[in-house]
C-alpha cells in the first residue's frame, strides 16, 4: 500500500478525553503538564473540557459529552485531519453504553496514524518526546486501493 504524508506543526491539536472514573487522573496529569499543554491547541469532550479549562486556565474547544456524540465528533475530526494527538484515559474496568463509539474513535486513530496515549505512562512518554514540540511528518496510508474494491 502506497502512502502519503502530512506535516504536524510544532503546535499540535490535542484531543483530551477521560471516562468518569479517570477524569481525576487526567486532570492531575494535565495540571502536571500545564506548561507543555498550554503550547498546543486543546480539544475535549463535554465535562472533561470544562474541568480542564478550569484546572489549566487555558482555552479548550469543548465538544459534546462522549455518550452524546463527543467521541464521534473527535473521530470525525481525526478523519478530517483536524486532530494530531489523542490522549484518552479510558476505564478498562467499566462497561459503558457508548463502547462502540470509543472503539470507533480508537480505530480511527490507528487508521490515520495518530499518536495516542491511553494511560498516564503513555501520555508522559508522548508529551516528553522531542517530536511533540517540533514539526513532524507523519506517513498516512493511501486507501485508494481499498476504496476502489467492488463490493
Amino acid at each position: 500500500m502506497m502512502s502519503n504524508s502530512k506535516t504536524l506543526h510544532a503546535r499540535k491539536r490535542i484531543a483530551l478525553i477521560a471516562h468518569d472514573h479517570k477524569k481525576a487522573e487526567l486532570l492531575d496529569w494535565a495540571v502536571y503538564n500545564k506548561t507543555v499543554l498550554a503550547r498546543h491547541e486543546l480539544y475535549a469532550t463535554g465535562t472533561t473540557g470544562k474541568l480542564l479549562e478550569e484546572a489549566l486556565d487555558v482555552s479548550v474547544r469543548k465538544l459534546l459529552s462522549g455518550p452524546l456524540g463527543g467521541d464521534q465528533q473527535i473521530g470525525a475530526a481525526v478523519a478530517e485531519g483536524r486532530i494530531d494527538v489523542i490522549i484518552f484515559f479510558w476505564d478498562p474496568m467499566e462497561a459503558l453504553p457508548h463502547d462502540p463509539d470509543i472503539k470507533a474513535l480508537l480505530r480511527l486513530g490507528v487508521v490515520w496514524n495518530i499518536p495516542m496515549a491511553s494511560n498516564r505512562a503513555s501520555a508522559d512518554f508522548l508529551m516528553t518526546s522531542p517530536l511533540m514540540h517540533q514539526e513532524y511528518t507523519v506517513s498516512l496510508p493511501d486507501y485508494s486501493l481499498y476504496l476502489g474494491r467492488k463490493v
